[in-house]
């Protein structure tokens, strides 16, 4: 039996070429003591993996040259030689970026098949929606009666933190996106008060327009001149949440800063990054909260399925072009 499974062979310089990855046969793996072998059902692309690519000092390790990726992932146990998970068990876990991987049973989440779709397991109720939930309640200490701007508000992340923010009670909810159809889409679906396409005219004057009153809430997935707006629109006691910068991830020298930091001393704003796994004590409270939302239809998403492992870095170089509406999944 063969298993492929994606290489990094170079370290990208500015945007990832093709040349730097290759797709590899491997013998499928042999679960040890304590494993399990999943058959993946379907593959996470993320635009933190960007940074993974990279050898530069980060949280997280880099990913090694001439071996396979890695994310999330869910599939269905094949072989188990751990207690607690069965042949035909469905699992979350991380070894992704191939078609079969022996899996550690600690590190292996089951879940239900019967209860969602397997592919919402990597967004909506998964690691993505987790991250919208804690970025917005409890870095950005969100409150009823806030106004919320949220840029990429289209994909995976930032259409779960409007619609969060719009259950709660927010006062308005602004979203940025790089298209008219997913203007439409944040409007019409999702619920957004306001919405504009960032390609359009100048992001400060589109979100002054959009948000007159000024925002309370800034839930940073761009960074650059979305940042800078932010800042310019927020409101005394203002919180800004970054959980990512895409705008400059591929750049290959440091892009300029915000000019108007300043304005956090008038405004007594304040600035705060976050990573999801410093918050996975919200998990059991997220899934309570979130489930019944998902289930009932109030809270809405969107995926982006893409067929075939072959297809995998399309789909990752997909999303960081912004491709993607809602949550980019690899269906194997």
């Amino acid at each position: 039996m063969i298993n492929r499974e994606w290489h990094l062979l170079s370290r990208p310089v500015g945007w990832p070429k093709p040349e730097d990855f290759a797709l590899v046969e491997a013998p499928v793996p042999t679960p040890g003591e304590g494993q399990v072998l999943v058959r993946n059902k379907y593959l996470s692309v993320d635009p933190y993996m960007r940074g993974r690519m990279s050898d530069a000092k980060s949280y997280i390790a880099p990913f090694e040259l001439g071996k396979a990726m890695q994310g999330g992932a869910v599939g269905e146990v094949v072989e188990s030689n751990a207690e607690g998970i069965a042949v035909g068990d469905h699992v979350l876990h991380f070894l992704g970026w191939r078609e079969y991987a022996a899996v550690d049973a600690r590190h292996a989440v089951k879940v239900d098949p019967q209860a969602a779709p397997l592919s919402a397991y990597l967004g909506v109720l998964g690691m993505t929606g987790l991250t919208a939930y804690a970025g917005l309640l409890r870095t950005a200490s969100f409150k009823e009666g806030d106004a919320v701007f949220v840029s990429g508000a289209a994909g995976a992340v930032g259409s779960q933190v409007g619609q969060i923010a719009r259950l709660k009670g927010a006062s308005r909810v602004i979203g940025s996106a790089g298209s008219d159809e997913k203007v439409k889409l944040l409007v019409d679906e999702y619920g957004f008060d306001a919405a504009f396409n960032y390609k359009n005219g100048p992001v400060a004057e589109q979100l002054r327009e959009a948000a007159p009153d000024g925002i309370d809430v800034y839930f940073d997935n761009v960074g650059g001149d979305h940042l800078e707006a932010a800042i310019g629109s927020l409101n005394e006691g203002g919180r800004i949440a970054v959980c990512g910068m895409i705008s400059v991830y591929n750049n290959t020298r440091p892009a300029p800063g915000p000019k108007n930091l300043a304005r956090l001393i008038q405004t007594r704003g304040r600035i705060e990054g976050f990573l999801v796994g410093d918050h996975y004590d919200l998990q059991p409270q997220f899934v309570q909260e979130v489930g019944p939302w998902v289930a009932s239809g109030a809270l809405k998403y969107r995926e982006t399925v893409v067929e075939g492992i072959e297809n995998n870095l399309e789909a990752f170089l997909g999303v960081l072009r912004g491709d993607n509406v809602g949550k980019m999944v690899v269906k194997l």
